[in-house]
Protein backbone atom coordinates (compact mmCIF):
# COMPACT_ATOMS: atom_id res chain seq x y z
CA UNK A 1 0.00 0.00 0.00
CA UNK A 2 2.88 2.12 0.46
CA UNK A 3 4.55 1.48 -2.24
CA UNK A 4 1.38 1.93 -4.40
CA UNK A 5 0.28 5.28 -2.68
CA UNK A 6 4.16 6.80 -3.44
CA UNK A 7 3.23 5.32 -7.08
CA UNK A 8 0.44 7.38 -7.60
CA UNK A 9 1.90 10.22 -6.23
CA UNK A 10 4.98 10.23 -8.80
CA UNK A 11 2.37 9.69 -11.44
CA UNK A 12 0.72 12.83 -10.22
CA UNK A 13 -2.79 11.11 -10.68
CA UNK A 14 -4.01 13.39 -7.27
CA UNK A 15 -4.32 16.31 -9.49
CA UNK A 16 -7.54 15.53 -11.19
CA UNK A 17 -10.20 16.28 -8.30
CA UNK A 18 -12.19 12.85 -8.40
CA UNK A 19 -8.76 10.95 -7.97
CA UNK A 20 -7.93 13.30 -5.23
CA UNK A 21 -11.36 12.89 -3.18
CA UNK A 22 -10.93 9.18 -3.88
CA UNK A 23 -7.44 8.74 -2.95
CA UNK A 24 -8.25 11.01 0.55
CA UNK A 25 -11.41 8.24 1.36
CA UNK A 26 -8.90 5.40 0.83
CA UNK A 27 -5.66 6.88 2.99
CA UNK A 28 -8.07 8.03 5.75
CA UNK A 29 -9.97 5.00 6.08
CA UNK A 30 -6.58 2.85 5.66
CA UNK A 31 -5.16 4.92 8.57
CA UNK A 32 -7.79 3.65 10.85
CA UNK A 33 -7.19 0.06 9.81
CA UNK A 34 -3.34 0.68 9.63
CA UNK A 35 -1.78 -1.11 12.91
CA UNK A 36 1.79 0.04 12.42
CA UNK A 37 0.60 3.74 11.92
CA UNK A 38 2.56 4.04 8.38
CA UNK A 39 -0.74 5.59 6.66
CA UNK A 40 -0.61 8.70 9.18
CA UNK A 41 2.66 9.27 7.68
CA UNK A 42 1.61 10.06 4.19
CA UNK A 43 0.09 12.87 2.73
CA UNK A 44 -2.60 12.88 0.00
CA UNK A 45 -2.81 15.03 -2.91
CA UNK A 46 -4.60 18.10 -0.67
CA UNK A 47 -1.71 17.96 1.42
CA UNK A 48 -3.39 16.79 4.64
CA UNK A 49 -2.25 13.91 6.86
CA UNK A 50 -4.69 11.42 8.98
CA UNK A 51 -4.19 10.97 12.55
CA UNK A 52 -6.48 9.30 15.12
CA UNK A 53 -5.56 7.97 18.77
CA UNK A 54 -8.03 4.70 18.33
CA UNK A 55 -7.93 1.85 16.54
CA UNK A 56 -11.72 3.08 14.95
CA UNK A 57 -14.21 6.24 14.48
CA UNK A 58 -17.85 5.36 15.00
CA UNK A 59 -19.69 7.62 12.17
CA UNK A 60 -22.43 10.10 12.94
CA UNK A 61 -24.69 11.64 10.14
CA UNK A 62 -27.58 14.32 10.32
CA UNK A 63 -29.84 11.13 11.85
CA UNK A 64 -27.45 10.81 14.81
CA UNK A 65 -25.17 13.90 15.63
CA UNK A 66 -25.23 15.46 18.44
CA UNK A 67 -23.42 18.49 19.84
CA UNK A 68 -24.27 19.05 23.24
CA UNK A 69 -22.61 22.55 25.34
CA UNK A 70 -22.93 22.23 28.83
CA UNK A 71 -20.52 22.67 32.38
CA UNK A 72 -20.89 26.69 33.51
CA UNK A 73 -23.75 27.77 31.85
CA UNK A 74 -27.33 28.69 32.03
CA UNK A 75 -28.96 27.03 29.37
CA UNK A 76 -27.26 23.66 28.58
CA UNK A 77 -28.46 23.02 24.85
CA UNK A 78 -27.87 20.42 22.59
CA UNK A 79 -27.57 20.80 18.59
CA UNK A 80 -28.08 18.30 15.67
CA UNK A 81 -26.94 18.80 12.65
CA UNK A 82 -29.75 20.89 10.88
CA UNK A 83 -29.57 22.92 13.87
CA UNK A 84 -25.59 24.43 13.28
CA UNK A 85 -26.40 24.66 9.65
CA UNK A 86 -29.31 27.04 10.55
CA UNK A 87 -27.28 29.35 12.12
CA UNK A 88 -25.43 32.06 11.04
CA UNK A 89 -22.37 30.93 9.39
CA UNK A 90 -18.63 32.87 8.29
CA UNK A 91 -16.02 31.45 6.39
CA UNK A 92 -12.24 31.78 6.51
CA UNK A 93 -9.10 30.76 4.62
CA UNK A 94 -6.11 30.62 6.36
CA UNK A 95 -2.91 28.22 6.18
CA UNK A 96 -3.64 25.03 8.59
CA UNK A 97 0.10 24.49 10.30
CA UNK A 98 0.63 20.85 11.72
CA UNK A 99 3.21 20.85 14.72
CA UNK A 100 5.23 18.22 12.74
CA UNK A 101 5.95 20.38 10.06
CA UNK A 102 3.60 19.80 7.58
CA UNK A 103 1.58 23.52 6.18
CA UNK A 104 -1.37 23.15 3.96
CA UNK A 105 -2.00 27.07 2.56
CA UNK A 106 -5.20 28.63 1.42
CA UNK A 107 -7.74 26.10 3.40
CA UNK A 108 -11.35 27.19 3.64
CA UNK A 109 -13.38 26.67 6.58
CA UNK A 110 -16.67 27.75 7.49
CA UNK A 111 -19.05 27.31 10.14
CA UNK A 112 -20.30 28.47 13.58
CA UNK A 113 -18.19 30.88 15.41
CA UNK A 114 -17.80 29.16 18.89
CA UNK A 115 -18.22 32.48 20.74
CA UNK A 116 -21.60 32.61 19.33
CA UNK A 117 -22.63 28.76 20.90
CA UNK A 118 -21.36 30.09 24.34
CA UNK A 119 -23.34 33.46 24.34
CA UNK A 120 -26.17 31.10 23.63
CA UNK A 121 -25.69 28.96 26.30
CA UNK A 122 -25.06 31.87 29.05
CA UNK A 123 -21.34 31.42 30.22
CA UNK A 124 -21.52 31.63 34.13
CA UNK A 125 -19.15 34.50 36.35
CA UNK A 126 -16.91 31.77 37.52
CA UNK A 127 -15.85 30.02 34.23
CA UNK A 128 -12.32 30.59 32.87
CA UNK A 129 -11.94 27.53 29.88
CA UNK A 130 -13.78 25.33 27.28
CA UNK A 131 -13.17 21.65 27.17
CA UNK A 132 -13.98 20.11 24.07
CA UNK A 133 -14.61 16.06 23.53
CA UNK A 134 -15.10 14.09 20.95
CA UNK A 135 -17.21 10.80 19.94
CA UNK A 136 -13.85 8.99 18.68
CA UNK A 137 -13.77 8.58 22.76
CA UNK A 138 -10.72 9.16 23.58
CA UNK A 139 -9.44 12.72 21.99
CA UNK A 140 -9.74 15.97 23.53
CA UNK A 141 -8.95 19.53 23.40
CA UNK A 142 -9.38 23.21 26.30
CA UNK A 143 -8.85 26.78 25.61
CA UNK A 144 -8.82 29.62 27.75
CA UNK A 145 -12.41 31.55 27.67
CA UNK A 146 -10.76 34.44 25.94
CA UNK A 147 -8.96 32.34 23.55
CA UNK A 148 -12.34 30.66 22.65
CA UNK A 149 -14.44 33.99 21.41
CA UNK A 150 -12.00 34.85 19.35
CA UNK A 151 -13.07 35.66 15.97
CA UNK A 152 -11.05 33.19 14.43
CA UNK A 153 -12.34 29.82 16.42
CA UNK A 154 -15.01 27.55 14.64
CA UNK A 155 -17.50 25.17 15.43
CA UNK A 156 -16.60 23.87 11.99
CA UNK A 157 -19.34 22.28 9.24
CA UNK A 158 -17.68 22.42 6.16
CA UNK A 159 -13.84 22.74 5.16
CA UNK A 160 -12.61 23.42 1.37
CA UNK A 161 -15.98 24.49 0.36
CA UNK A 162 -17.58 20.67 1.36
CA UNK A 163 -19.21 19.11 4.35
CA UNK A 164 -16.68 17.52 6.56
CA UNK A 165 -16.22 14.03 5.60
CA UNK A 166 -15.93 11.39 8.49
CA UNK A 167 -12.02 11.37 7.61
CA UNK A 168 -11.55 14.93 8.41
CA UNK A 169 -13.15 14.92 11.48
CA UNK A 170 -16.75 15.61 10.32
CA UNK A 171 -19.61 16.07 10.27
CA UNK A 172 -18.68 18.44 12.60
CA UNK A 173 -15.10 19.34 14.17
CA UNK A 174 -13.44 22.41 15.91
CA UNK A 175 -11.07 24.77 13.96
CA UNK A 176 -8.39 27.12 15.55
CA UNK A 177 -6.92 29.00 12.80
CA UNK A 178 -4.29 30.73 15.21
CA UNK A 179 -3.08 27.74 16.39
CA UNK A 180 -1.39 24.34 15.52
CA UNK A 181 -3.83 21.70 14.10
CA UNK A 182 -3.99 19.45 16.95
CA UNK A 183 -6.33 22.13 18.90
CA UNK A 184 -8.83 21.64 15.77
CA UNK A 185 -10.13 18.98 17.27
CA UNK A 186 -12.04 16.61 14.60
CA UNK A 187 -15.10 14.56 15.76
CA UNK A 188 -16.37 17.02 18.03
CA UNK A 189 -19.23 16.02 20.15
CA UNK A 190 -18.89 18.13 23.30
CA UNK A 191 -18.01 21.52 24.46
CA UNK A 192 -18.15 22.06 28.21
CA UNK A 193 -17.14 25.04 30.01
CA UNK A 194 -14.85 24.81 33.31
CA UNK A 195 -13.16 26.93 35.61
CA UNK A 196 -10.03 26.33 34.38
CA UNK A 197 -7.80 24.59 31.36
CA UNK A 198 -7.95 20.71 31.75
CA UNK A 199 -4.69 19.73 29.57
CA UNK A 200 -6.30 17.89 26.18
CA UNK A 201 -4.99 14.68 24.87
CA UNK A 202 -1.98 15.48 23.02
CA UNK A 203 -0.90 18.13 25.78
CA UNK A 204 -0.78 15.33 28.39
CA UNK A 205 2.16 13.64 26.34
CA UNK A 206 4.25 16.86 26.27
CA UNK A 207 2.56 19.35 22.99
CA UNK A 208 2.07 23.22 24.38
CA UNK A 209 -1.33 23.95 26.03
CA UNK A 210 -0.96 27.51 24.34
CA UNK A 211 -0.55 26.04 20.69
CA UNK A 212 0.22 29.21 18.75
CA UNK A 213 1.39 28.89 15.77
CA UNK A 214 5.37 29.91 15.92
CA UNK A 215 5.41 30.77 19.27
CA UNK A 216 4.82 27.59 20.36
CA UNK A 217 6.52 23.92 21.09
CA UNK A 218 9.92 24.95 19.82
CA UNK A 219 8.96 26.04 16.34
CA UNK A 220 9.40 28.85 14.79
CA UNK A 221 6.90 28.24 11.85
CA UNK A 222 4.77 31.76 10.17
CA UNK A 223 1.42 32.24 11.69
CA UNK A 224 -1.25 31.49 9.68
CA UNK A 225 -2.83 34.90 10.61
Amino acid sequence: MFLGTLGLGALGVVSAPVLQRGLEGFLGDAAQKDPTGLTGLLPNGGGFRYYSVTASVPRRTARNYRLTVDGLVDRPTSYTLADLRALPQTRMVKDVQCVTGWRVPDTPFEGVRLSALLDAAGVRSSAGAVRFTCFDGAYSESLTLAQARRADVLVALRMQDEDISHNHGGPVRLYVAPMYFYKSAKWLSGIEVTEDVEPGYWEKRGYDIDAWVGRSNGRDDEPTT
